[in-house]
C-alpha cells in the first residue's frame, strides 16, 4: 500500500485526517450551544423509543429535523458510549466531505490537485472547528458536498446518468437534514449557462428522460422522512403532533428565510466572514481571482461551475437579515476546489510564502499572548475565565501552559521551514493547536461547559434519594442529570415554570429540591435558605428547598415582559 508517492502521499493526508479530527473523541460530552439540544433529543429517542417525533424533555422539538439525531442514537445504540456517538455523525461527516473533494480534485484536474484540494479543506480554521462539534452543520456539508459530487461527475465528467441521480438523492438527504441542503441543486444554474453559451464538456440536456428521474430520486429522499411523518400526524389526530408538522415544514424552513428573527447582520456579513474564518486557504485570493478570470475568458467550465456556485450561495444567504456564518460553510469544499489547481504555481511565488508564514506568526503571538496573560493574570482574563466558566485556577494554568506550548511549537515551525517552505509550517502548527485543544483543553473545559461539573455537584447535595426539578433550564442540565430530572416545560415563561416546579415540590416537600437558574428566582424564593450550586456556561444556579418558598411566585406584567426577552435572547444563544 505504500510502494509508490502517490499511495505515500494519500495515506498521509489519511491518517493526517484521523490524527485532526478524531482527536479528542471520548474525551468530553455535549457543549453548548447546539450540542447538548441535538445529544439529548438523540437520548430521549433512545429512552423512549419515540424516533419519528424527538422530543426535547416534555415539549416536541421541531426546529430541526431529525436526521443528526437519528444517526447519534444509531450510533449509541452500536457503541453504548455517548461520548463518542454524539461526536462521531460529525467525524464521519467531514472525512466524507474530504473523499469527495479529493477525488473530484483527482478526476476534474490531477491527483496531487485533488490533495491540494483535500489539504486547503483539512486546514481551513472554519471546517476544522465545526468538524470536531456535534453540530448539524458538518452533516449538512457532507450532504450538500456529496450533491455536488454527483451533479458534477454527470454535468462536467459525464453524462454518468446514475451519478445524477445519486446528486438529486443526496440533496434531499440534506434537506431532510437541514432544510437548506436544496441549495446543492443551484450548481445547475452556472451548468445551465455554460450550455447555453456553448462551452464545451458541459453535459445538461432536458431532452433525455434521464434527466427528469433526478427530480423524483429528491422527493425519494425527502418521503423517507417526510411521509411517515406527515402520514402519523394527521391519521392519530394529535394537535401536538399537528403542531410540530405545522411548524418544522413551514415556519423553521421558508418562515425563517423570509422572516429571520434572530442572528441579525447586515447584508456585507459574510464578505467579512469568509477572510477570517476561511484562512488559510483565503489568503491565496488576490492571486486567484485574476487567474480564475483568466480561465473563466479561455471558457473552461469546471471554473465556472465551481465558482459560480459558490458566489449563488453568498447570495443566496445573504438575502435575509438573519445570518450565521456557518451559512456559508457548504460552499467551502468547492471554493477549496476551485483554488486547489493553482497552488502549484502559488507556492513557488516567494510573496504568497511569506504571507503564510505571517500568518504562522499571528498564530504564534496570539497563543503565546493568550497563555502569558492567563499565567501572569493580566488583562483579567483568568479572572473571567472563574467568573463565568467557573474554572479554578489549576485548570486555567494548564491552559495557560497549553496555548504556551502552542506558541513555541509554532516558532520551532518557523525557524524549521522557514519562508520558502512556509505551507509546511502552516501544517505543522495548525497540527499541534488542534491536538493540544483536543487532548488538553477538551478534559479541562469539561466540567464547566457540559454542566457535568455543576449536575455532579447537586446529584452530591441532595442525596441518592431525592427528587430533582429543573427551572429555567438548558439541555446540559437535562442530559448530564445523575438521575432521571422533572421538567415543567422548555419554551414556557420562566415564572410559569417556577410555579409549577414549587407546585409539585410542595407535593413532597421533605425530598424535592428544585434547580433554579438565577435570572429566574422570583421574590418568592427566600436566597438565604437557598444554595448557590455553582456556575456553568457563563450562569449561576440555586438549589431551592422547599422552605426556601414562601408566597406566590407571580410578576408583574412589566416584569413578566423583561424575563420574557431575556428568555428569549438565550434560545439564539
Amino acid at each position: 500500500m505504500l510502494t509508490t508517492r502517490a499511495s505515500r502521499e494519500t495515506w498521509l493526508l489519511v491518517l493526517m485526517a484521523l490524527l485532526v479530527l478524531g482527536a479528542g473523541l471520548g474525551l468530553r460530552d455535549p457543549w453548548p450551544s447546539d450540542e447538548p439540544r441535538f445529544a439529548l433529543v438523540a437520548k430521549q429517542m433512545v429512552t423512549s423509543g419515540d424516533w419519528l417525533f424527538p422530543h426535547r424533555g416534555l415539549e416536541l422539538y421541531s426546529d430541526k429535523p431529525p436526521m443528526l439525531m437519528w444517526l447519534q442514537a444509531t450510533l449509541y445504540s452500536i457503541i453504548g458510549n455517548w461520548r463518542i456517538a454524539f461526536l462521531l455523525p460529525s467525524m464521519l461527516a467531514a472525512l466524507g466531505t474530504l473523499w469527495c473533494v479529493h477525488d473530484l480534485g483527482r478526476r476534474l484536474w490531477t491527483r496531487r490537485v485533488g490533495l491540494y484540494a483535500a489539504w486547503m479543506l483539512l486546514f481551513a480554521l472554519h471546517f476544522t472547528f465545526q468538524a470536531k462539534k456535534a453540530q448539524i452543520d458538518p452533516l449538512i456539508v457532507f450532504f450538500i458536498t456529496l450533491a455536488n459530487y454527483g451533479l458534477i461527475r454527470h454535468l462536467l465528467l459525464g453524462p454518468a446518468w446514475r451519478w445524477w441521480w445519486f446528486g438529486w438523492f443526496a440533496a434531499g438527504l440534506g434537506v431532510i437534514t437541514k432544510g437548506v441542503g436544496v441549495v446543492a441543486l443551484l450548481m445547475i444554474v452556472p451548468a445551465a449557462l455554460a450550455s447555453l453559451w456553448g462551452w464545451r464538456r458541459v453535459g445538461l440536456s432536458v431532452r433525455h428522460w434521464q434527466f427528469w428521474v433526478a427530480p423524483l430520486m429528491f422527493l425519494l429522499a425527502i418521503a423517507l422522512w417526510l411521509v411517515p411523518m406527515v402520514v402519523t400526524a394527521l391519521s392519530t389526530g394529535s394537535v401536538e403532533y399537528r403542531a410540530y408538522m405545522d411548524d418544522i415544514l413551514f415556519r423553521q424552513t421558508a418562515g425563517r428565510y423570509t422572516k429571520s428573527w434572530d442572528h441579525h447582520q447586515p447584508w456585507w456579513y459574510f464578505l467579512a466572514t469568509m477572510p477570517s474564518m476561511w484562512l488559510p486557504a483565503f489568503l491565496a485570493i488576490p492571486w486567484a481571482i485574476p487567474a480564475w478570470w483568466r480561465r473563466l475568458r479561455r471558457r473552461d467550465p469546471r471554473y465556472l461551475v465551481l465558482l459560480g456556485w459558490w458566489a449563488l450561495i453568498v447570495l443566496f444567504f445573504s438575502i435575509p437579515d438573519g445570518k450565521r456564518d456557518v451559512y456559508i460553510l457548504p460552499s467551502l469544499p468547492m471554493f477549496c476546489l476551485a483554488l486547489a489547481p493553482l497552488i502549484p504555481g502559488l507556492l513557488r511565488k516567494r510573496a504568497f510564502q511569506w504571507l503564510l508564514a505571517a500568518f504562522t506568526a499571528a498564530l504564534v503571538l496570539f497563543t503565546l499572548g493568550a497563555g502569558t496573560a492567563l499565567l501572569t493574570g493580566q488583562g483579567d482574563f483568568d479572572a473571567r475565565l472563574m467568573d463565568s466558566r467557573g474554572l479554578d485556577q489549576a485548570a486555567i494554568a494548564a491552559l495557560a501552559w497549553a496555548a504556551v506550548a502552542m506558541g513555541c511549537w509554532g516558532v520551532i515551525s518557523l525557524l524549521a521551514w522557514g519562508h520558502r517552505r512556509a505551507h509546511l509550517g502552516v501544517v505543522s502548527t495548525l497540527t499541534v493547536v488542534w491536538l493540544l485543544y483536543s487532548l488538553v483543553g477538551y478534559p479541562l473545559l469539561n466540567s464547566a461547559s457540559s454542566a457535568s461539573g455543576l449536575m455532579q455537584t447537586v446529584g452530591q447535595r441532595i442525596g441518592p434519594d431525592a427528587e430533582l426539578g429543573l427551572v429555567a433550564w438548558k439541555e446540559q442540565n437535562l442530559l448530564m442529570a445523575d438521575r432521571p430530572a422533572a421538567t415543567f416545560g422548555f419554551q414556557k415563561g420562566w415564572d410559569a415554570q417556577l410555579q409549577d416546579g414549587v407546585a409539585w415540590q410542595a407535593q413532597a416537600p421533605a425530598t424535592r429540591w428544585l434547580l433554579v437558574q438565577q435570572d429566574a428566582v422570583l421574590p418568592c424564593v427566600d436566597r438565604s435558605r437557598a444554595e448557590l450550586a455553582g456556575i456553568s456556561n457563563r450562569r449561576r444556579w440555586w438549589l431551592v428547598p422547599a422552605g426556601a418558598v414562601q408566597g406566590p411566585c407571580e410578576l408583574p406584567a412589566d416584569q413578566r415582559e423583561r424575563e420574557r426577552a431575556l428568555q428569549a435572547r438565550q434560545f439564539e444563544e
